[in-house]
């Protein structure tokens, strides 16, 4: 099959009702705006459907399959263009990074997860192809970060959804176009929703070794007598979060590192969130790109998520934490860092495979 590719033009999306963009191959896509302004596009094949930010830092807003929403409890109605992430916290996952990211600490001026999160894009565009695995639909597009005297990259974000599939292909790329080395910080930010009930299998056993509860208390939490006493108890027991049966433990949040997590012959880890009802969350990919694994849980009235597998470059704690620790990136001046995620839903008939794998990874 060969690709087609269609611009996406900003005015493409209109300011009322919505506007049949392509349809084949077993997929349909359709263009609209949020009242915000911020334009969308939903992306829909056979078992359902993403609906992906073009211009609002490709974000993928929201996903549905199977009659399942994956993506977080939050207090916004739709996605609204802002200075931070904050601003517009309901995303079912977005880019994080990639000059800075993690919490600000007290030394720190950047932004909560850095400038990818709401950046601006500068084109978008709509490609239908086919790969090994069958048709797909790809929205892809393209930012210029420029700063005089200062980093200059550019960011190609995709994401590709197959037309069979309820497993979402997200990728980041970023290319150095300085002629000076430029810190990199990623992860991509895969906000999934809190059931309770729901069992994490990962390729790392739960021990305090490899599952590594964070002691550091953020900014934005007030530690109690009684939180800290938690804290303490899962850094011993860690296994305690294995399974979500205790909802009231995430209000305040918990963070967890995975540490090492074992891969399968492709280089690549997966983890899954078996849901009660049957089904499961999943996401995969190779630490060789992402070698940090951040579980974040949150459950409380405002919010309620379970991103129980963060890829990323570095921990969580912000610019000067990690350049402290070693683990922010230098890019070579025109070097490329891809890092590809495949994350979504398997079906109750789907997880009984992906669950072998994963035991497979973690005794490997």
């Amino acid at each position: 099959m060969t690709e087609i590719r269609i611009p996406l033009p900003r005015d493409a999306f209109p300011d009322r009702g919505e506007r049949r963009i392509a349809e084949g191959s077993g997929f349909t896509a359709t263009a609209f705006r949020y009242p915000s302004g911020v334009e969308a596009l939903r992306l829909a094949n056979p078992r359902g459907e993403v609906t992906l930010l073009p211009f609002l830092g490709q974000m993928i807003w929201d996903a549905r399959f199977d009659g399942r929403r994956l993506t977080m409890g939050n207090a916004f109605d739709g996605p609204r263009a802002g200075a931070s992430i904050l601003e517009t916290y309901g995303a079912f996952a977005y880019h994080a990074g990639v000059l800075r990211n993690g919490t600000p600490g007290p030394e720190d001026t950047h932004p909560l997860h850095g400038e990818m999160p709401v950046a601006a894009m500068d084109s978008a565009h709509l490609t239908f192809g086919s790969d090994a695995a069958g048709p797909f639909a790809e929205l892809g597009g393209q930012r210029d970060h420029v700063v005089g005297f200062g980093p200059v990259y550019r960011a190609t974000p995709r994401v590709r959804l197959h037309a069979e599939d309820a497993l979402i292909e997200v990728e980041m790329a970023v290319e150095n176009r300085s002629a000076h080395p430029m810190e990199l910080m990623y992860m991509l930010h895969a906000n999934f929703d809190f059931v309770a009930g729901a069992r994490i299998v990962q390729a790392a056993p739960f021990t305090p070794d490899r599952t590594e509860v964070r002691r550091a208390v953020p900014g934005h939490v007030t530690p109690t007598p009684a939180y800290l006493a938690l804290l303490e108890d899962l850094a011993s027991h860690p296994a305690r979060m294995e399974r979500l049966s205790e909802p009231d433990l995430y209000s305040p949040e918990q963070v967890f590192y995975i540490r090492k997590p074992g891969t399968d012959a492709q280089g690549r880890t997966r983890m899954l969130m078996e849901l009660p009802e049957g089904g499961a969350f999943s996401a995969a990919w190779r630490p060789k790109d992402l070698p940090f694994c951040v579980r974040w849980i949150l459950n409380d009235g405002d919010a309620q998520v379970a991103a129980f597998a963060l890829p990323s470059t570095c921990e969580p704690e912000g610019y000067t934490a990690e350049k402290a620790k070693g683990h922010v990136r230098l890019l070579a001046p025109g070097a490329v860092a891809r890092f590809p995620v495949t994350l979504g839903w398997l079906g109750p008939d789907e997880v009984a495979v992906a669950r072998a794998e994963v035991e497979t990874m973690r005794k490997g």
